[in-house]
């Protein structure tokens, strides 16, 4: 998993609440655990004027025009603006892959469900909760503001405009904060401790030899 630290962005505005997991990747696509390939079908159903399938060439498929992702001024997008209950609905982690592999590294919202939020976590997006006031505010500023960018520091909590108009602090839990900034995913954790993993096994076999031999035939070796 990438480390975030310190993300600065175009702000992307989806002006809705209760934007759902099916919405963010639909359910057709959930046959794939590949973690990656998403992208191009992240909002599909509202992206796109056609029904997408697994495996199309999005690349000459009809755009819906209005949708805010198919936008010119929006392009490149990696902070994505939106209201509250983001990511409600099921709890599939493809929706958080396909954000990610699309390209946005965090997401600014008053609320969020929270299993999706814990799955963004797990996969490198920072979600980032900010009052109702804070985020009509920067609606307008990104209405009014071709290509309006945000500074987002996690190690100060902070969220700031470049021009330095608005400034804001965000909570972060400390477990998460600290996977996100050393870019450590669940494997990742359990790799830190190797070492010991390893220790406890060779002193497992050393007092419980047939174990090797009970292990192997489970496996089919000899």
């Amino acid at each position: 998993m990438r480390p975030l630290t310190i993300h600065e962005g175009v702000v992307l505005p989806m002006d809705r609440a209760n934007v759902d997991t099916d919405a963010i990747i639909p359910k057709q696509f959930l046959k794939s655990i590949k973690r990656a390939g998403f992208g191009p079908y992240l909002f599909d159903a509202w992206r796109y004027a056609d029904e997408g399938q697994p495996g199309m060439d999005c690349a000459g498929r009809p755009l819906r025009a209005d949708f805010v992702l198919n936008q010119p001024r929006f392009k490149g997008a990696s902070i994505l603006l939106a209201r509250q209950n983001f990511g409600c609905g099921s709890s599939r982690e493809h929706a958080p892959w396909a954000l990610e592999d699309f390209g946005f590294r965090v997401l600014i919202a008053p609320s969020f469900a929270d299993i999706f939020s814990n799955n963004c976590q797990k996969n490198g997006i920072l979600p980032v909760v900010l009052s109702e006031a804070d985020v009509d505010q920067l609606f307008e500023m990104t209405a009014s503001q071709e290509g309006f960018r945000l500074h987002v520091d996690l190690q100060a909590q902070q969220v700031s405009s470049l021009d330095g108009t608005f400034r804001r602090g965000f909570e972060a839990d400390v477990f998460r904060k600290h996977c996100l900034l050393n870019g450590l995913d669940d494997i990742g954790l359990t790799l830190q401790k190797s070492e010991a993993i390893r220790a406890f096994e060779a002193k497992r076999l050393a007092s419980k030899p047939w174990l090797a031999a009970e292990l192997g035939s489970r496996l089919g070796q000899p």
